[in-house]
Formats: structure tokens, C-alpha cells, sequence
């Protein structure tokens, strides 16, 4: 119960906090979307289909990586802008941790849900067609900021956060695909073991 009220918790201060004068209230919007949605999922399932404690903080992780960017939009979290000074660099590439957590996070739960379901079993398989679910999800997230920005012109700017970088897209991806293969090699003995420990619970 206390991990649930402190998840909660952390999560409603996040959110609270983006949402306070954002930099672009519309690219708000767009981008805290997910977040927004996720804990209404999450709530729904808790008890059908309650998830690992790994997931459940990686999602409030996750959350958190979009709310920051909702809040200052991620061409210019204070941060990163600091980092790119340091490096000689003029791109703020915030978008660029939140493309590495769209490929970390969705890994584990799609991950999660396929083993748990019996989709697959822990295996080489199971990584390949987790990967391949990360590479759809990302490519279906570039579509919609394409879908996006057609349908509102430039106020979807701030939500493309290219900067002027030709390959955005494509780099956006690759940072998918990395996060989804470090996330696979770093926690999955991880995610099997608390996998098998809610078996027994339930």
C-alpha cells in the first residue's frame, strides 16, 4: 500500500508541476497525453492484470520523462541545454532521452505481457519480437507527429522538436531500439524473477 501511495504521490506531483505555466500550453498537451492515459490503464488492470513492481516504476519514470518535456517542450529543458554547452553543442537533445525511455520501458511491459500471456517463452525469440514491437511503436509515434503537424501547421513545432536536424526521425528511433536492447539485456533475469514471484502471490 505505501509503494502505491508513493507512486501515486510522485506522479501527482510531477504532473502538477508540468502543468503549471507550461512553455507551450498546447504542446502540453501532446505531449503529457501518454502520461495521461497510462494511469487510467493502469488503474482499470490492477487487479486483472496487476503488473511487476519493475514496470510500475518504470512507468512512473517514464511519466515523468514526459511531463518535463510537456513542461518546458524538449528543444529547451534547462538541463540539456547546460549539457550541450559543456559538449559544444547547440542542440538541447531532451527528446533524445525521451525517444531512449520509449524504447526502455515499452520493452519491459510488452516483455511482461507477452511472457505472462504465453505468447512466447524467455528466449531469443521473445527479445527479437520485443525489439520489433519497439521499432512499430516508434515508427507509429513518428506518424503521429507527422499526422500531428500536418493537421496544425506550425503549432506543432514545438512538438516535432527536430531543430533543424534532418535525420531527427530516424535518430529517434535508433535511440528506441537502443533503449528497448539495453533494457533487455540489463533487467530481463530481473523481470523473470519478480514475473515468478507474482505466480506464487496469485
Amino acid at each position: 500500500m505505501n509503494n502505491k501511495i508513493a507512486w501515486c504521490a510522485i506522479y501527482l506531483l510531477v504532473l502538477v508541476w508540468s502543468a503549471i505555466n507550461p512553455a507551450d500550453p498546447f504542446t502540453w498537451w501532446l505531449e503529457a497525453a501518454p502520461a495521461l492515459v497510462a494511469v487510467p490503464l493502469l488503474f482499470f488492470t490492477r487487479k486483472r492484470f496487476p503488473l511487476t513492481p519493475l514496470v510500475y516504476v518504470l512507468v512512473l519514470a517514464h511519466c515523468c520523462v514526459l511531463f518535463v518535456g510537456a513542461h518546458y517542450t524538449y528543444a529547451e529543458v534547462p538541463l540539456f541545454d547546460t549539457i550541450a554547452h559543456w559538449m559544444g553543442s547547440e542542440r538541447n537533445n531532451y527528446d533524445k532521452l525521451g525517444h531512449f525511455a520509449q524504447g526502455f520501458i515499452p520493452a519491459m511491459l510488452a516483455r511482461e505481457i507477452m511472457l505472462r500471456n504465453q505468447a512466447v517463452k524467455p528466449s531469443a525469440w521473445c527479445a527479437f519480437l520485443v525489439t520489433c514491437f519497439v521499432l512499430a511503436f516508434s515508427a507509429f509515434y513518428e506518424l503521429i507527429e507527422w499526422w500531428v503537424a500536418v493537421a496544425t501547421g506550425e503549432g506543432a513545432e514545438a512538438f516535432l522538436g527536430t531543430q533543424g536536424y534532418v535525420w531527427d526521425t530516424q535518430s529517434d528511433m535508433l535511440m528506441a531500439l537502443i533503449g528497448a536492447i539495453v533494457a533487455l539485456v540489463l533487467l530481463s533475469r530481473f523481470q523473470d524473477k519478480q514475473i515468478a514471484a507474482l505466480k506464487l502471490r496469485r
